[in-house]
Parts: C-alpha cells; structure tokens; sequence
C-alpha cells in the first residue's frame, strides 16, 4: 500500500527543498519537488502546500496546526512566531512580523514546460501563423495528447493562458481557410534548410488513422490496414527530411493504393516550394515501374527499397561462382529492365549481404518452418502459411520454397537512378538507412501525439486535426534532436517542475521552483541548440 510524506532536505546552495515521497512496497520512491526556500516565510508557505498535496481539500491554511512543525531555516519550532526583518521606520531596528493567519495557494503553474514550449514554437518560425488559439492546441497536444474539448483542462493544469473551447473550434474553422499547412510546411523547410542544410534527401511513407465508429464514406474508408483493422480509415502520406522533421502531410482515401501516393505528396513538395533537385527515399512498398519512371520525368533522383524476387536472377553469376558465401557487408550491383513496352527502363539495383540480417532471417525461417511442420502434422488447424503445400489431402513441406528463402537470408535489395560515379553503392545503402527516422516520425504521430483515432467526421476538419498534429510533430522532432532525449520525457520532466503562486498576509507572492540538476542541464542543452 501507498504511503505518502513530506520531506525537507538542504540543497547544495544552501536552501531547503520541501519534496513529497510517495513509497510503494517493492518498488523505487516517487520523488516530487514542491519547490526550494530560501526565508522562514518560503519554508512555511512550501511546507502548507505541500501537506495540502498530501491530503488534498484542506482548503485554507491552517497556521495553528502547523505551529508545531519546524518551519524555519535553522530548524528552530513554532513557525507562526518566524521572525522577518523589517525595518522599523522610526528607529532602524529589526522588529518581528508575524504572518497573519488565512494563507492559502492560488495556482501552481508548470511555467518552465511552457516556456519551453512556447519557444520552441516560436524558433521554428510557426509565430507566422497570427492564431494563439492554434498555438495552445498545438502545444496542449504535446502536453497531453486530447480531444479539442479536452484541451481547456490541458492547458489549465500547466497554468497556460486560458482558451475558451468556442474560440477553439472557431480556431479549426480557420486553419484550412487561411492556409496554416502551407505557412507551417514553408517555416519547416526554412528550419530544415537551416539545421541540415540543403534538402538533398526526402523519406516517404504511408500510415493509416482509423476512426471509431463505423460510417463509411468517400474519404473514410475500409482499405488494406497493417493491423487488421476493419474500421473506416484514411490514409496519411508523410514527407520527412534526414533528421525526421516534416515537410509534407496529405491526406488520402482509405481504400487508396499506397503505390499512387507518392507522387501527389512530391508534386505538392516541389509545387509549394520550388525544389527539384532532390532524392527520394522510400521503401519497397512504393516500388513500381510507373512510379519510378514519373519520378524521373519530374527530374528527381530516387532510393528505393527492392523486393528480392529477382534477386536469384540479379545475383545469378555470384551464386554460380560462390554459392551462398558472402562476407559480411558486402555489396554486389546489378541492373535489371523494369517496366514493360514503352515504359520499360533499365534500373540500378545494389545489394548487400549483412551477417546479423541473415542471423535474423534464420530464424524467422526456422520459426515459419516449425509452423508449418506442425500444421501438416496435424498439430495446428490449416491455415496459409509461407512454407506449406498443399495438394488435394495432403500437407508437405515446400522445400523449393524453403531452399530459396536460405538462399537470399541476410540480402538487401536496392533500385535507384542514381549513375555509380556520383553515388556507391554504399551510399546508396546509408541513405536507405535514414528512411527508419520517417517510421519513428509515424509512430510519435500516433503514440506520443495520438493522432489517431480520429474523431472528426468531415474532410475539413480532418484535414484541419491533421495540420495541429504536423505542427506538434515538427516542435516534438526539434526538441527531441536538441534536449537528446524522448518527447515524453522532456514533456514529463518538465511538467513536474511548477512555481507556486499563494495568498498570504494580504499580498500575492509567486516562489519559482528549485531546478534539480537534470531539469537544468536539459534546459541548458535546449539553449544551446539555438
């Protein structure tokens, strides 16, 4: 069971730091900093706040109660009668005041998170949208991740400046009319350009957002879901440069084929910004023939991910002189015509072998192996699997299968446009490779973010919850990259960290909080980023 106290302890500069313990059986104390005090009438005010967090609807302060408990900085007892040195007018002499009875906390506020937050806003140039009220959606998003009506509480529990939830949704109304994607796709590229120089590579990739409930219609679609899901969805294709920040963000059917996204999101790119001397990587799910080739009519460079169903034919002259031996990184070139009749072309392809890929491919064919052995020993109900046949009644493995899945484990395959003189295949590969920090952008979109599901009905105001969340993203990938550590932990870490505002003798005092040395060297390292 839970118990909960209070504690104060002397901290390195010589103030006293009042800290709530929360201790469960078995596991680590759970430390919160109520804040640091550095006069008798600090410590006594920290020290009613945080018993009132103990045991919380206390209501007014109850002085007398408190009177017992050592409340002053030489740890000497009888708070109520803590001296302050005033200087009396008439004679210069310090006289004692005592502190009237009736003091109470106003707020606690978590101004350091804001600030921070704000800032962060602001440096990726997002001010050039003139709307606080899709600022605080922006930032309520990263604090806590909610519904629209929810974020009024967000934003209260930090002590942000109140939004009322009309003039929030008056707010959306306005995000697609105004055109706030292409103000923040435009600070991106400026901030992109800036931290990363010039936008030589791009990363694409399609997610899905789902909604909940089950109405389709022509955007809100059952369609292909890498979960399984059968709920209405649509589909996302996002843009990222090389460190993950945003570019582009669309929005698609949910029914649409992935294939046919990819050039809509790279015309928008060049369209609204000029570019077009840039690569584009994406993964195999994006090879197709057409693609590749209208990729290259718009005089772009590409890196994609290739399936290996040609390889055996690709690799035919290495397995006919070695086998299946391959050192470890070793890269092979090859080309192959894709397309057909007149939109046949030739095409680069680049593999390499990696000793831990074939580590891992091995087992996963032992693994679908042992599967399929079980199914056709009866062990299992019958289902598809990749390396059973079956014929009629009978259940067996497909050893040809099998064979050929050894024989490409541990191979990646690659197809580009680009001539080997201005890019190895080992450049080709280390490019491919940043393509993982678009999946992370996905999957902070829909954790840390949570994008999804999606509770908007019309393509407006999807669109609108679309563009809060790719400003979210860009602010949540600027400061992951600066603080080096995880958006959920800078936001966590800093939430924690609240000044106090109280009631007390007839005025009005704010005490900042006492920045522990891992809250200062985050701040110090978001600094120093600028």
């Amino acid at each position: 069971m839970a118990s909960r106290f209070v504690r104060r302890v002397r901290t390195t500069s010589g103030a006293v730091a009042v800290q709530i313990i929360t201790r469960i059986p078995g596991e680590a104390d759970s430390i919160e900093h109520v804040g640091s005090a550095h006069t008798d009438a600090e410590l006594a005010v920290l020290m009613a706040l945080a018993r009132d967090r103990v045991a919380p609807g206390q209501g007014e302060l109850d002085l007398g109660a408190l009177a017992a408990v050592p409340a002053r900085m030489d740890d000497i007892a009888d708070w109520t009668a803590a001296k302050v040195e005033a200087a009396d007018a008439a004679t210069g002499v310090g006289r004692p005041v005592k502190v009237a009875a009736g003091g109470r906390t106003v707020r606690t506020s978590a101004t350091v998170l804001w600030r921070v937050l704000t800032d962060a806003y602001t440096r990726l140039g997002f001010d050039v949208v003139d709307d606080e009220a899709f600022r605080a959606m922006v930032l309520a998003r990263l604090i806590e991740p909610t519904s629209k009506a929810d974020t009024v509480r967000v934003l209260a529990s930090v002590g942000a400046p109140p939004v009322a939830l009309r003039t929030l949704f008056r707010s959306l109304q306005r995000v697609n009319e105004r055109g706030y994607r292409d103000q923040i796709a435009r600070a991106c590229l400026a901030y992109s350009l800036k931290a990363t120089g010039p936008a030589t590579f791009v990363m694409y990739d399609v997610t899905t957002l789902h909604f909940e409930n089950d109405d389709e219609d022509t955007l809100r679609r059952v369609g292909m879901s890498k979960e399984h899901r059968v709920d209405p969805q649509v589909q996302v294709g996002l843009l990222v440069d090389q460190a993950g920040v945003p570019l582009e963000m669309h929005l698609f059917e949910g029914n649409k084929a992935e294939t046919t996204t990819l050039i809509p999101v790279l015309h928008a790119f060049q369209t609204r910004h000029g570019i077009d001397d840039i690569v584009v990587v994406a993964d195999a799910g994006m090879l197709s023939a057409g693609n590749l080739n209208a990729l290259e009519d718009a005089g772009l460079s590409f890196i994609v991910g290739s399936r290996l169903t040609k390889a055996p034919y690709d690799l035919d002259d290495h397995f006919h002189a070695h086998g299946n031996h391959f050192t470890d990184g070793q890269i092979l070139e090859s080309t192959r015509v894709m397309g057909s009749g007149a939109g046949a072309r030739e095409r680069r392809i680049v593999y390499q072998w990696s000793f831990k890929r074939n580590k891992r491919d091995d087992r996963n064919i032992n693994l679908m192996i042992a599967k399929a052995e079980r199914i056709a020993a009866g062990q299992m109900p019958l289902r598809k699997t990749r390396f059973l046949k079956v014929s009629g009644a009978r259940k067996e493995l497909d050893q040809a299968t099998i064979d050929r899945a050894r024989q490409l484990a541990g191979i990646k395959g690659y197809v580009t446009n680009i001539p080997p003189k201005i890019m190895p295949g080992s450049a080709i590969i280390g490019a491919y490779h940043d393509l993982w920090k678009v999946e992370q952008s996905f999957r902070m979109t829909k954790s840390d973010l949570k994008a999804r599901p999606v509770f908007h009905h019309r393509r407006d105001a999807i669109e609108a919850h679309l563009t809060v969340v790719f400003a979210a993203l860009a602010i949540a990938r600027h400061l992951q990259a600066a603080g080096e550590m995880s958006i959920k932990k800078i936001i966590t870490t800093l939430r924690e960290v609240r000044s106090s505002t109280v009631s007390i003798n007839g005025e009005t005092i704010t005490f900042e909080a006492e920045l522990e040395e891992d809250v200062q060297a985050l701040l110090d390292r978001l600094e120093s980023s600028h």
